[in-house]
């Protein structure tokens, strides 16, 4: 099973792997593009998340002034920028199955970072793909994303959450951005806090501050004072939001449960031959051109 869900991480990271859609389970398919993005650009984002025959109505655009006001507290704007590029196909799901994140060209928020937020933000089921046609750090494609399940459900997202939400994508981004801490523990170590939180419902600021230190110490993960009072201050947000945070938890279980089934699955056995087949010949090559010198 490890063996598994190491070759589908690095799957994942290397852009190689694009989880299949359960149409059975699909209720809604909906892509959103930066509003930046060139009609070219568009195009080559439409054909690549195949796409291109959606309706109009299936596709939303999202304005850099959006993306500036869910992050702007938490990003410096010229991380921000003054351009929306990133883009996403979002396949709303009706069985609660979790939530798949994969990317391409996004350097700095991982799969697993828009799956977390968006769990907490009360998404339950869908399968997204994130992408831009060059690197982009991917922080603004959140916003998209929930733009587009507010559109597909029909259901309006509390602003506070939205913000809350992207803060925590970007300080799990910060987190890893540690050379001691790997985007894997950083995932794990909000998540955890999460779950004990649930448990152990801390009532107070010192209560929530000392949860938080004594997880660290059981990861291992060593916390600046700086690091700690951010996370202090976004869990204290969260919980003033009224978070089912049984809910989220579950959520987070079954995307962990999907990824798993499809790693054991017989198309994710088949991706992970080809990588293996990929790497032989690369292998072979070298060797090759090794011989060819002597």
């Amino acid at each position: 099973m490890k063996g598994s869900m190491l070759l589908l991480a690095l799957l994942i990271t290397f852009g190689s792997f694009k989880p299949v859609v359960f149409a059975d389970a699909v209720t809604d398919v909906i892509v959103t593009l930066g509003e930046d993005l060139s009609a070219d650009q568009q195009q080559a984002m439409l054909a690549e998340m195949d796409a291109t025959d959606l309706a109009d109505e299936q596709i939303i655009y999202v304005s850099n002034s959006e993306e500036h006001n869910y992050l702007g507290d938490v990003v410096p704007s010229e991380q921000i920028g003054t351009r929306a590029i990133s883009s996403a196909k979002i396949s709303m799901r009706d069985d609660n199955s979790g939530i798949m994140v994969t990317t391409e060209n996004i350097t700095y928020i991982t799969g697993k970072m828009y799956s977390n937020a968006l769990a907490t933000a009360g998404v339950t089921g869908a399968e997204i793909y994130v992408t831009a046609p060059f690197d982009v750090s991917g922080t603004g494609a959140l916003t998209g994303i929930l733009k587009a399940y507010e559109q597909s459900t029909g259901e309006a997202i509390n602003e506070d959450l939205k913000k809350a939400a992207n803060e925590e994508m970007v300080v799990t981004a910060e987190l890893a951005g540690d050379e001691d801490i790997s985007d894997d523990e950083a995932v794990d170590f909000i998540n955890q806090i999460k779950e004990a939180i649930e448990e152990e419902n801390p009532e107070t600021t010192e209560e929530l501050r000392a949860l938080i230190s004594r997880l660290a110490e059981e990861m291992g993960i060593t916390l600046s004072d700086g690091q700690l009072e951010q996370l202090v201050d976004l869990f204290n947000k969260l919980k003033g939001l009224n978070i089912d945070w049984d809910k989220v938890n579950n959520t987070l279980n079954d995307t962990r449960d999907w990824i798993s089934d499809f790693a054991e699955s017989e198309e994710g056995q088949g991706i992970v031959q080809a990588v293996k087949d990929f790497f032989r010949a690369i292998w072979d090559w070298f060797l090759s051109v090794f011989q060819s010198e002597e």
